[in-house]
C-alpha cells in the first residue's frame, strides 16, 4: 500500500536553482512534479487524504511569514492535489503519470521547449564562428572574390558590427561586391531581394554602383573601385542615383530605377 501520504508537519524547503542554471526557477511546475511523484500509485481515498493534508499544511504555514512566500508552489501543489483527485474519481486508480495526459502533455512541451533552445543556441554558435571566420579573412586581407558568400552572412555581419569590430568595413565591400557580382549566395534572386532588408543602405548603395561601373566594360584591377566604398558611405542617395544614371546612359531602354540598391 502506498504510505506517501500519511500526516507530517515538516515545513518544505523552497528549491533554489543549481549554480549556473539557467533561467529562474519555476515552483510552481517543481510543486507540481512533487506532487506526481508521491501520488503515483494512489487509490481516489488516499489522493483525497492526501489534499486534506496539503491544505492543512498550507494553512499551517500561512501563520509563518518566512514559509507562506514559497513562489507559488504551496497553491500549486494543492491545485495538483485536487487534479488528480479529480482524475481518479473518474478512473478509479491506481494513479499513473505515465498514462495522465495533462502530465504527457506538458512533458512534450517541456522537449519541445528544449529542443528549440537547443537549436538557438546552435545557431548563435554557427553564427559567431561564421562572424569569426569572416572577420580573420578580412584581417589577413584574404576576403575576396574565392570567398563564397553564404546565407547568414548578412547576419554574421552585423554581428561584427555589433562588437564594434575595425573589420567590419572589409566585410561590408566583400558582400556589396558578392552583390554586384550576383556571386555565391546572391546568384538567388530571393537573396538579392532580401538583401534589402538585411543589408545597411551603404553596403546595398556600393553594390548597385559596383554593378553599373561592371556594365560599362571597363576593366578595374582590384583595389582601383575603393572610391565606390566612399562614395556610398558619404551619401548613398546620390550613390543609388548615379548608379541609375549609368544604367539608363549604357542602355536607354532600361527603367531609369534599374540597379537601385544592388538587387536588380
Amino acid at each position: 500500500m502506498n504510505t506517501s501520504h500519511h500526516r507530517w508537519r515538516q515545513p518544505r524547503p523552497i528549491s533554489t536553482a543549481r549554480p549556473g542554471a539557467p533561467g529562474p526557477v519555476d515552483h510552481a511546475k517543481i510543486g507540481r512534479s512533487s506532487v506526481r511523484r508521491r501520488a503515483r500509485g494512489m487509490t481516489h481515498g488516499e489522493a483525497v487524504t492526501a489534499l486534506e493534508d496539503a491544505e492543512q499544511d498550507a494553512h499551517m504555514n500561512r501563520r509563518h511569514e518566512d514559509l507562506a512566500d514559497d513562489g507559488g508552489r504551496g497553491e500549486a501543489e494543492l491545485a495538483e492535489w485536487r487534479r488528480i483527485g479529480q482524475l481518479l474519481a473518474t478512473t478509479g486508480g491506481p494513479y499513473d503519470p505515465d498514462a495522465d495526459a495533462v502530465v504527457q502533455e506538458e512533458l512534450a512541451a517541456d522537449r519541445h521547449r528544449k529542443e528549440a533552445e537547443q537549436q538557438r543556441l546552435q545557431e548563435q554558435q554557427q553564427l559567431a564562428g561564421r562572424a569569426d571566420e569572416l572577420a580573420r579573412l578580412a584581417g589577413a586581407g584574404r576576403l575576396n572574390r574565392t570567398v563564397e558568400s553564404r546565407p547568414g552572412d548578412e547576419a554574421a555581419r552585423d554581428l561584427l558590427g555589433d562588437r564594434g569590430d575595425y573589420r567590419t568595413a572589409a566585410v561590408d565591400g566583400w558582400l556589396a561586391r558578392a552583390l554586384a557580382d550576383r556571386s555565391g549566395h546572391y546568384a538567388d534572386p530571393a537573396a538579392r531581394a532580401a538583401a534589402v532588408g538585411s543589408l545597411p543602405v551603404p553596403v546595398r548603395a556600393r553594390a548597385a554602383l559596383l554593378a553599373a561601373l561592371a556594365r560599362t566594360g571597363a576593366p578595374a584591377a582590384d583595389g582601383e573601385l575603393e572610391f565606390v566604398g566612399s562614395l556610398a558611405q558619404a551619401d548613398p542617395v546620390a550613390t543609388n542615383a548615379l548608379a541609375a544614371w549609368l544604367d539608363t546612359a549604357l542602355d536607354p531602354t532600361a527603367p531609369a530605377s534599374a540597379g537601385k540598391d544592388g538587387t536588380a
